[in-house]
């Protein structure tokens, strides 16, 4: 249990599944929105849903299961306090017992400890375990969870001792130690090469490692519960023998192992069916009975090499609309089976009474209705707004809390016979393509609006009263898509022209439309925008964002299109800007939708670019750690500076693990990893006479009013006399940090570096932001 993606232990999932063949699972609290993303421009939700997704591609490797709450990850927190307050700590708590209560753990492992410093969010991860393992067994507490599940008292709590920062000659003597880097020769695989290759899908952190081979120990300290003397799972027994009256459940499974052959698996399967029969005698009460009749079935399908799919011919469809589907059935072994039939979505039973011979394909097509209420696809922890520290969910899907991903769509029953038993088995309906670099692919078959009408940004920045152009993205869902689009905004604005008719004849087809937004005379207050198109009777609003990552499947959030609308003020003397760009940045797209000429500097431009075109350049978060090669222009940026540009440098990390080596300014500059995490702190010029605070804008106290997640991070911690500190600043009960901006001239031009968090207050609209900036771009 911890707080984030990537805070597992996947060396420790990968052995204690596949090597002690123990039923493991991580808990992350969170999904990981306040991260930090290094394969694309993704942040908050989006972000979320990546890593949600690199999670589950993790276990997929390492063979754990994947459990969550519902608590966000709002950024970095320097206190425990402040997380349990944000999240809400009895909400959070509730979610953390539900998980013990479903998975039934024998053993619970916190990642971090409760003692601070650390981050906020791994230490109430500590605390929120120590507090659910005598919560869950405790019949008084969550009694709404109550009546299929039942009080759940695990045996003990440890706590995996963290080694990464230790000295190699630390005494580790006191802690239970463990030896995960075993070898499978089977798979012909360490644990530490698996667990390599599941850690190495956090591809959006940047957490690719190196695969591991030998002797890999794991420490660990007894908490709570039983303790443990010599051994970690010491005195716990993890056979049928466990529970009285299971021997003939053990003497099955003891001559299915006997009689097992990794060449013909397929003669196993009459043991199996003993198996299942003797699991199916247990009583109801046994908390093992029916996951383990769920595997032994499985268990039978896969040596028996059984295929059964469900295919769409088409990506999606509409409510009220049909699709075509292709069932397969294939029995790639000697083996009996007989397929019964199968159950449609809808409920259709369609008898089949085939008998599936050694690899001969049973195929069956069918055309099926989407019932006119049908929900539209969508992640379900996604379909509610998402603010606070807490995913807000719709009634019909909260017994889905903790859950990785809700129910499919659509999904087909196979009914099928083996050795005189009938089973059924559930596949999800699947789209599948052929990519011609990467072959054949999948993603799940989705339901989708009539028309969706997405807009091209979240948020609208309206600078000067200026009138903006609005660009919506018509996507039909349906052939022969007609009606209009109009935009709902406040009382006051105006939108030109009122309505735009539209007509897609093909599905999947788009359509751009463009309004014209005007904000009132003097308008300073946000508002909302509303997109609503007008089609077959409906009145609907409905965006459509998709996530690409070779990595993991592709990913929809349909939501309902709406917008934030910020009229400000803004002064600008600058307008030609280079913009070198770093990992996760929507920092260019945000300055060009103000008005800012943009041009993109990628590192292999920088040798031929004539620099002195631009009137400032500025360099995207993390570049020089994400690319070692800008460190080759460095002479040539501090010329363009010396003859007279402007140069801001954005964030970038430095840590032992990850050592910034490369120089980014004209004087010796070291970066920290202090930050200010509290969006509200005070922002205390140091001189409150710099030009830079008043001009082009003069910047006043509202200006950093609205800000969030954070103010900034990885603040310089050691600079030359000749950089300046703008601002003082600081998180609750800390002394002032003045490494968050700083300024020097060098020749006849300025070098900027900040930690300041443009690169999350701009997309997110703040008015501030943009006019500190804007100031920044001037000198």
């Amino acid at each position: 249990m911890a707080a984030h993606p990537d805070d597992e232990n996947t060396r420790l999932l990968a052995y204690l599944a596949g090597e002690r063949g123990l039923r493991a699972g991580y808990l992350s609290l969170t999904r990981g929105d306040g991260g930090q993303n290094l394969i694309g421009t993704e942040q908050d939700e989006l972000l979320g849903l990546i890593r949600t997704q690199e999670l589950l591609a993790a276990r997929r490797v390492d063979g754990a299961e994947q459990l969550f709450t519902r608590a966000r990850d709002f950024g970095y927190s320097k206190s425990a306090d402040e997380t349990l307050r944000i999240w809400g700590r009895d909400e959070v708590l509730a979610d953390v017992v539900l998980a013990i209560r479903r998975f039934q753990p024998d053993v619970i492992i916190t990642r971090f400890t409760t003692l601070p410093p650390n981050h906020g969010q791994h230490t109430a991860s500590a605390l929120l375990a120590e507090e659910a393992f005598t919560a869950a067994a405790d019949a008084s507490r969550y009694t709404e969870q109550l009546g299929e599940l039942k009080p759940w008292k695990a045996d003990r709590l440890l706590n995996n001792v963290s080694t990464w920062n230790l000295k190699p000659d630390a005494d580790m003597s006191a802690y239970l130690k463990l030896d995960v880097g075993g070898y499978d020769p089977l798979l012909g695989r360490s644990w530490g090469e698996i667990s390599a290759e599941s850690r190495s899908q956090h591809k959006s952190q940047g957490f690719g490692v190196p695969a591991e081979r030998g002797t890999q120990l794991e420490y660990f300290k007894p908490l709570t519960g039983t303790q443990p003397k010599s051994d970690v799972f010491e005195g716990l027994e993890f056979t049928w023998r466990r529970w009285s009256g299971t021997e003939q459940v053990v003497r099955a499974i003891d001559e299915a192992v006997s009689g097992f052959d990794a060449r013909a698996p397929h003669k196993s399967v009459p043991a199996l069916l003993r198996v299942h029969e003797a699991i199916s005698a247990l009583p109801d009460s046994n908390p093992w009975k029916a996951i383990k009749l769920r595997e032994t079935e499985a268990l039978v399908a896969a040596c028996a090499g059984l295929f059964l799919e469900a295919r769409a011919t088409e990506a999606m469809a509409v409510p009220g609309g049909q699709v075509a589907l292709s069932l397969v059935a294939l029995n790639r072994s000697p083996a009996a089976f007989r397929l019964v039939g199968v159950t449609l979505p809808g409920g259709e039973s369609v008898t089949a009474g085939a008998e599936l011979a050694d690899n001969k394909p049973f195929k069956l097509s069918r055309t099926v209705t989407i019932p006119e209420r049908a929900r539209i696809s969508t992640p379900y922890w996604l379909r509610k707004p998402v603010a606070g520290g807490l995913y807000s969910l719709d009634e019909q899907d909260r017994a889905l809390v903790g859950r990785p991903e809700g129910e499919p769509s659509m999904s087909v029953i196979f009914l099928y016979e083996v050795g005189g038993k009938r089973f059924s088995m559930v596949r999800p309906v699947v789209y599948a393509w052929t990519d011609p670099v990467r072959g054949e692919l999948y993603r799940a078959f989705e339901i989708a609006p009539a028309v969706t009408a997405t807009l091209d940004r979240d948020v609208l920045m309206f600078p000067n009263g200026a009138a903006q152009s609005v660009s919506v993205e018509l996507a039909a869902g349906r052939a022969d898509a007609e009606g209009k689009v109009r935009l709902e905004v406040p009382t006051g604005w105006r939108v030109e022209p009122a309505e735009v008719p539209f007509k897609i004849a093909t599905r999947g087809d788009e359509r751009t439309v463009r309004f014209q937004v005007t904000p009132p005379k003097g308008a300073s207050e946000r508002g909302r925008l509303r997109v609503v198109v007008d089609s077959g009777g409906r009145s609907e609003s409905w965006r459509v964002r998709t996530v690409n990552h070779e990595h993991i499947p592709p990913q929809t959030v349909r939501q309902p299109s709406e917008a934030a609308l910020v009229p400000f003020t803004l002064a600008t003397k600058v307008r030609r800007i280079g913009y070198i760009p770093g990992p996760g940045d929507r920092v260019a797209e945000s300055l060009a939708a103000v008005g800012y000429e943009v041009t993109l500097l990628p590192e292999e431009r920088l040798a031929s670019e004539n620099l002195e075109r631009f009137e400032a350049i500025l360099v995207g978060v993390r570049a020089f750690n994400a690319n070692a090669r800008l460190a080759i222009h460095h002479e040539r940026l501090m010329r363009y500076v010396e003859q007279g540009g402007r140069l801001i440098v954005q964030y970038n990390t430095n840590s032992r693990v990850g050592p910034l080596n490369a120089f980014m300014g004209p004087y010796p500059l070291e970066i920290g990893r202090d930050r200010v995490t509290d969006e509200t702190a005070a922002m205390t010029p140091v001189d409150p006479n710099l030009p830079l605070l008043k001009g082009p804008n003069r910047l006043v106290a509202a200006d950093f009013e609205g800000w969030v997640q954070e103010r900034g991070l990885y603040f310089a911690s050691k600079w030359d006399e000749r950089y300046k500190p703008v601002f003082a600043m600081n998180d609750p009960g800390e002394e002032p940090l003045r490494g968050g901006l700083l300024v020097a001239r060098h020749g006849k031009g300025t070098f900027v570096y900040t930690g300041i968090a443009f690169f999350r207050q701009l997309p997110a609209g703040v008015p501030g932001a943009y006019r500190l900036l804007a100031n920044l771009l001037a000198q």
